[in-house]
């Protein structure tokens, strides 16, 4: 139940401790000689080893220190030499065994820890028996009472860390279901543009098929609207695949998903209105010539956009939030930032799952783009991401056939 040391170290620091306490007591006893007892001979300074080095196993095994520091300390008393310190020995041996032991096992122990204190200091002849007993039971309590405290500390630290351990798991597992949750959603939406896409290959298909030796012009432009359509449909199709791969577990901690829309960049001022009745004062700025996304990650771009708005709402009140949209050839950058709320109208925190920034780096990575989030200073947030663009300078909005 120790923690923090490793076990060769604490060995190390047991061994220097039995060391250093019988090196103490060996140069007590040869310094201060009282009269009427017997000349501190080797015998004494073996007998004052064996009463305290045991003390190097008292975290491996305490019950074997303890008897040994006790019958090495009754033996050092019956020999009649002179009181010296060896009597902490015990003491601290039954000190460890009680920080280790359930109470049952201490207070069996305290048996021999109490015999052999209550001998040493009867045998020196210093204080009456009452006042002896008195203080070996005083010195063998305290010894109890902190180790029975160090044991219940290293019992709480251990119950301490275990729990840290599971809300580790739980709010990995609760993570983890939250990117699964997210990438379905998600999947539902693109679900919704790839049968549109396909919706689409049908009939301009069909009206090629219909037209081909009548008009072949119309025929033509319906083929280069089957074509063009097929290639988003497959840049779409690997996006759903990759959001698909996911395991059978998280798969069913998803559940059943439900309905849901599919807007675009373009119904920005809508949104953007929608967020000013609610409190906000939101300007758009837009750098470049707009070129339209594919509906997939114009999609995950509203998305995215709405989510700190959102965030914004709940966590600033009523703030003065700005949207960058930069256009170039081959990416388009978003970056939404406010400037934190006047002070005093920040909202009460709203509950809520606190998966939103999961959902939003989710989406920028099944287009393969860059995604990043995080406070401002002196005050206010900031998210920011980009997504390709494959269409490049190409505006199919206006194909052939497809209105």
């Amino acid at each position: 139940m120790q923690i923090g040391r490793t076990p060769a170290l604490r060995t190390v620091i047991d061994m220097a401790m039995a060391v250093s306490l019988t090196a103490v007591a060996v140069s007590f006893a040869r310094q201060y000689h009282p009269a009427g007892w017997p000349r501190f001979d080797t015998r004494a300074i073996a007998l004052t080893g064996l009463a305290n080095l045991p003390l190097a196993l008292r975290r491996r095994t305490p019950w074997t220190a303890l008897l040994c520091c006790a019958a090495g300390l009754t033996a050092y008393t019956a020999a009649g030499y002179q009181p010296s310190v060896s009597v902490w020995g015990t003491v601290l041996a039954f000190f460890s065994l009680a920080a280790v032991r359930p109470l049952r096992t201490s207070a069996l122990a305290a048996v021999p820890a109490l015999a052999a204190v209550e001998y040493s200091v009867v045998c020196a002849r210093a204080v009456s028996v009452q006042v002896a007993t008195a203080e070996t039971l005083l010195v063998v309590g305290l010894a109890w009472t902190f180790g029975h405290t160090v044991r219940q500390s290293q019992e709480r630290a251990v119950r301490l860390a275990e729990l840290t351990r599971r809300l580790q798991v739980e709010q990995a597992a609760r993570a983890r279901h939250a990117v699964t949750e997210e990438r379905m959603r998600i999947a539902r939406e693109l679900h919704d543009v790839v049968a549109h896409h396909l919706s689409v290959l049908s009939v301009q298909g069909s009206l090629a098929s219909y037209v081909f030796d009548s008009d072949p012009r119309t025929a033509r432009a319906a083929l280069d609207t089957v074509t063009s359509t097929a290639s988003q449909t497959l840049e779409e199709m690997r996006g759903l695949l990759q959001l698909l791969r996911i395991s059978r577990e998280d798969a069913q901690d998803a559940g059943t998903p439900g309905p849901d829309t599919s807007p675009g960049l373009d119904q920005l001022p809508e949104l953007v209105e929608r967020m000013t009745i609610a409190g906000l004062t939101v300007h758009t700025r837009t750098t470049g010539p707009s070129r339209p996304l594919p509906p997939g990650a114009d999609l995950c771009a509203y998305r995215i956009v709405q989510e700190a708005l959102t965030n914004v709402l709940k966590h600033a009140g009523q703030a003065r939030v700005e949207i960058s949209l930069d256009y170039s050839a081959e990416s388009v950058l978003i970056t939404v930032r406010d400037d934190g709320g006047e002070p005093g109208s920040t909202p009460e925190p709203v509950p809520g799952g606190g998966h939103g920034l999961i959902g939003m780096r989710e989406r920028v990575t099944v287009y393969g783009g860059t995604f990043s989030a995080g406070p401002l200073e002196p005050a206010g947030y900031q998210v920011r991401f980009s997504l390709p663009n494959p269409r490049g300078n190409r505006d199919i909005s206006a194909a052939p056939g497809e209105a």
